[in-house]
């Protein structure tokens, strides 16, 4: 199953915005003390559902699944963090850059259907 650097490469910077954008949101959509908070738990909340939820032997990632989840289950997760984050961008005011998130990550699982039917089949 091997995806093009390029892809690999996309789908990290998507994971890095991802967080980014639910940190964002967690700052700008509230106010005070709540602000510090939202902006720090919000992605670390979604690293460790990242980290966490894997599907065995997963050769995208390093094949340990701390929890392991079955493929659908993790693709949920994924697409969860990933479009969350870019809706998360939306929502703190960066409308445009949400939507070029949102088309990025529909362009780089477009480029990864063998592994989107590896997940669907675990």
């Amino acid at each position: 199953m091997g995806n093009a650097w390029w892809n690999l490469t996309l789908r990290f910077l998507l994971e890095l915005a991802a967080l980014l954008g639910l940190g964002m949101a967690g700052w700008s959509l509230s106010e005070g003390w709540w602000r510090w908070i939202l902006a720090l738990a919000l992605p670390l909340v979604a690293a460790a559902l990242w980290g966490t939820f894997a599907v065995p032997d997963d050769p995208s990632r390093s094949g340990r699944a701390p929890v392991p989840v079955p493929g659908a289950v993790r693709l949920a997760v994924e697409l969860a963090i990933l479009f969350g984050g870019a809706a998360a961008f939306y929502l703190a005011g960066h409308a445009a850059a949400g939507l070029v998130m949102a088309l990025l990550i529909a362009l780089s699982y477009a480029f990864s259907l063998d592994r989107l039917g590896w997940l669907l089949r675990q």
